[in-house]
């Protein structure tokens, strides 16, 4: 299926309303990066030079377009409902089809408003958008097997451990070891403990 025909995608939970970054949110990215760079940096891949650059920016968002347009992607910002405030971003990246019907998903939250239950909405809400709206069968998430955090968002949210990649990313400038996660449409596993 091919996203360009329909509209941007806009998902609401409670609290979000889960989009596509656009270009005037430049400024509020940028200072939620970089105010949040310590926190963010040790369970990132290393960033580049020119990371928090406006050209950089741009090209994240038109990256976000157009993989949303061709059905390969969809990198959304987590903004608050009372306020618009970008708090993080939610991507589902990989998307393939075919006999796959999967993605891979990939999340990071301010450190401000990390812990308060934020990402688990976005997490739950993209689940369902992506198993009841395009039709997929599998979500996989992977983080470093000592991101506790991260762990716990993840079964908290309905995904399941599978097992460790070796050397699966380069994180920090080092490739490490994750722990492998899943979320199956229809799921019978129960659960699994990692």
């Amino acid at each position: 299926m091919i996203f360009g025909a329909l509209r941007k995608p806009r998902i609401e939970t409670e609290r979000l309303i889960l989009r596509l970054p656009q270009h005037a949110d430049y400024r509020p990215w940028v200072n939620l990066r970089e105010g949040s760079a310590r926190f963010l940096q040790p369970w990132e891949p290393e960033w580049a030079p020119d990371h928090l650059s406006r050209k950089s920016f741009t090209n994240r968002v038109y990256w976000a377009n157009r993989s949303h347009g061709q059905g390969t992607a969809l990198a959304l910002f987590l903004t608050r409902k009372t306020d618009g405030e970008v708090l993080g971003a939610i991507t589902m990246d990989n998307i393939r089809r075919g006999p796959a019907q999967s993605a891979t998903l990939g999340y990071w939250i301010g450190q401000a408003h990390a812990r308060q239950g934020y990402m688990r909405e976005a997490i739950v809400a993209l689940g369902h958008h992506a198993f009841a709206r395009l039709d997929l069968s599998r979500l996989e998430a992977a983080c470093l097997e000592e991101n506790v955090a991260s762990r716990g968002l993840l079964e908290r949210s309905g995904f399941k451990y599978e097992g460790v990649a070796q050397s699966y990313l380069q994180i920090a400038g080092r490739w490490r070891n994750h722990v492998l996660y899943a979320m199956l449409r229809s799921d019978r596993r129960g659960r699994v403990e990692g």
